[in-house]
């Protein structure tokens, strides 16, 4: 994130118009020792505590860690898939893939944030191939769905793609314009969230391929991501069906991918689903656009474990290059100074969060939701 994308509450850019340009600087002048010029200096003052104590400064020692135990969390998955052979206890296998995965898919995630490589382009081909290759998901895809278009815009609407309308809607308007069997479904979609989970892999999969398949812009290496997504996608299941036979091969995958599934969208969704809805022509400063769209989730180191530090949500989305084993030490520092600036500061436990998302996403299928408004986004509406 740069430091232009902090600012968002800012001016145009002064045109070469001498005249255009007076307008732009006195209108800036007018905003000093106002509130909004106050708010743009927020964040500002954080990442000044930040960056004192050392926190954002690379962990290299704690990836090269983090390397070798997948490595070693690799052999050991294969070696037992293939001494297992045709057995039914290769569901506790597929169980073992499917979280094995989903932390394969946290380091990519990291590495696409540049927690990890000083050099962008060796992160970038670090990312692609485990993007690609062992998770089968495109990091060219990811890295503009993700970090280009969701951190930039948490939970706006019209931008967002993590709230765009599928099987789920996330906003009421969306509800309302549903009909016949999808306006039934929405009015009880809560319900439906955690079968639906099990899909989210799948999903994962067919849009990493589609976006190869259509050229999408942000895929730059588009043969080499549908090379190594090809390898995953077709060369996983059939080494399941080789290992353990026709049957219980296909078992296998389908667990396998339904873990994944459960697993990464459990993750994800606790963060934003249920968190206010920004409206597409609102613009926020950076410190509240990201801390009151985001929720973390409390169980400290161990549930950073589970969820790949993503529990730390708001750490995560205020200082996303930030190496993710350093967010609980910032946590406190960001509670505090949100305390200070009055700020709300949301955490709950995982269930908590689940709780909240069936209710919310019950309440928007009927169209019922209220839309996101405050004195913060009052002041920065656009005109």
């Amino acid at each position: 994130m740069n430091s232009s994308d902090m600012l968002t509450t800012s001016l145009p850019t002064p045109a070469a118009n001498p005249a255009a340009r007076a307008e732009v600087l006195e209108r800036r002048r007018a905003k000093r020792g106002t509130a909004e010029q106050e708010f743009t200096s927020d964040f500002s003052a954080l990442m000044a505590q930040v960056k004192e104590a050392g926190l954002l400064a690379r962990r290299p020692g704690w990836n090269v860690l983090r390397f070798s135990l997948l490595a070693v969390a690799y052999i050991v998955g294969f070696a037992v898939l293939f001494l297992l052979g045709d057995s039914w206890w290769q569901i506790a296998t597929a169980v073992y893939f499917g979280a094995l995965f989903t932390q394969t898919a946290y380091v990519a995630h990291d590495a696409a944030h540049r927690q990890i490589f000083t050099n962008g382009k060796v992160g970038e081909w670090v990312s692609t191939i485990i993007g690609n290759l062992f998770i089968g998901l495109s990091y060219g895809w990811w890295l503009k769905k993700h970090n280009a278009l969701h951190h930039a815009n948490p939970n706006k609407a019209g931008v967002d793609g993590d709230i765009a309308p599928g099987a789920l809607v996330f906003v009421a308007e969306d509800a309302q314009k549903r009909t016949g069997f999808a306006k039934w479904f929405a009015a009880r979609q809560g319900w439906a969230f955690f079968p639906l989970l099990t899909l989210a892999g799948l999903q994962l999969h067919v849009q990493s391929v589609q976006a190869i398949l259509k050229g999408q812009s942000s895929i730059k290496r588009r043969w080499t991501e549908g090379i190594l997504i090809a390898v995953r996608i077709i060369g996983f299941p059939a080494l399941a069906i080789w290992a353990a036979g026709p049957v219980v091969g296909s078992v296998f995958f389908l667990v396998q991918l339904a873990v994944f599934g459960i697993h990464m969208g459990g993750s994800f969704a606790p963060n934003h689903k249920g968190q206010p809805i920004v409206p597409k022509d609102v613009k926020i400063d950076f410190l509240r656009r990201q801390t009151l769209m985001s929720r973390n989730i409390s169980g400290g180191r161990p549930m950073g474990f589970l969820m790949g530090g993503l529990n730390y949500q708001i750490e995560h989305h205020l200082f996303p290059s930030m190496p993710s084993v350093n967010l609980h030490k910032v946590q406190p520092m960001v509670r505090e100074y949100c305390r200070e600036k009055g700020i709300k500061y949301t955490e709950t436990t995982l269930f908590e969060s689940f709780g909240i998302i069936v209710r919310y996403l019950n309440r928007v299928g009927l169209g019922q939701a209220d839309p996101f408004d405050c004195p913060v986004t009052a002041q920065f509406r656009s005109r």
